[in-house]
């Protein structure tokens, strides 16, 4: 089992009626929050393929929800792979995690939903939330270089226009489509400012959110 991050420490002598505890934060490595990270993100993946296959969440949702937990997947195996765990079958017969219909998923590397690579409606939904998390991610990451977000970005516009259900007034292109014009004024080392990150965060996480109501409607 992955470590506990609580102890539990008993004081005593205590009063015959009272037993009293003390929880007190153990702060363990870095690499065991890792690792927890990467086992809630398999859980989970686990738990949506089962609620996919009961009828439980829309194709649509669950190619979102899928896609993004894929992403998340690759960032958190990333920082438990190396000596101790080579791949993500060592991690899970470690752990003991019986995910089968995850690691089906994981290996794919798309949602079942997913057939092809030919431009199909869920195709493009699991592009969407791949790029919407991508550009977050390195923003987050201080990757701020025009010529490092600016492609991204210019993808993941080309790919809601691509989709056609989406509606010509969907604020969340609106957004994208105000910084690819911001950055295109931008010489390709030039780098954005605190604020810049901070407003661009801002308003792809709104977008992102929008997107996600899209799909809910």
């Amino acid at each position: 089992m992955l470590p506990c991050r609580y102890r539990c420490y008993r004081i005593s002598p205590a009063p015959p009626s009272l037993s009293l505890y003390i929880y007190n934060m153990h702060y363990l490595p870095p690499r065991y929050d890792n690792m927890a990270e990467l086992f809630a993100v398999v859980k989970t993946l686990q738990a949506l393929e089962k609620a996919y296959i009961k009828d439980c969440v829309s194709p649509s949702e669950y190619t979102a929800a899928c896609s993004r937990l894929l992403v998340q997947y690759k960032a958190a195996f990333k920082q438990v792979q190396g000596a101790e765990v080579g791949s993500i079958d060592d991690f899970c017969r470690k752990y003991r995690l019986d995910c089968p219909l995850a690691m089906e998923r994981i290996k794919e590397d798309r949602p079942i939903t997913i057939k092809d690579d030919k431009g199909n409606l869920n195709r493009c939904i699991a592009d969407i939330v791949s790029l919407f998390i991508t550009v977050m991610d390195k923003l987050r990451l201080e990757i701020r270089a025009m010529d490092e977000i600016q492609p991204d970005l210019r993808e993941l516009m080309e790919t809601m226009n691509r989709m056609s259900h989406l509606p010509p007034d969907f604020e969340g292109r609106e957004k994208v489509s105000q910084w690819l014009q911001k950055l295109s004024s931008m010489s390709a080392s030039d780098e954005l400012d605190d604020s810049q990150v901070r407003q661009m965060l801002f308003d792809l996480e709104s977008a992102y959110n929008a997107f996600n109501r899209f799909l809910h409607s």
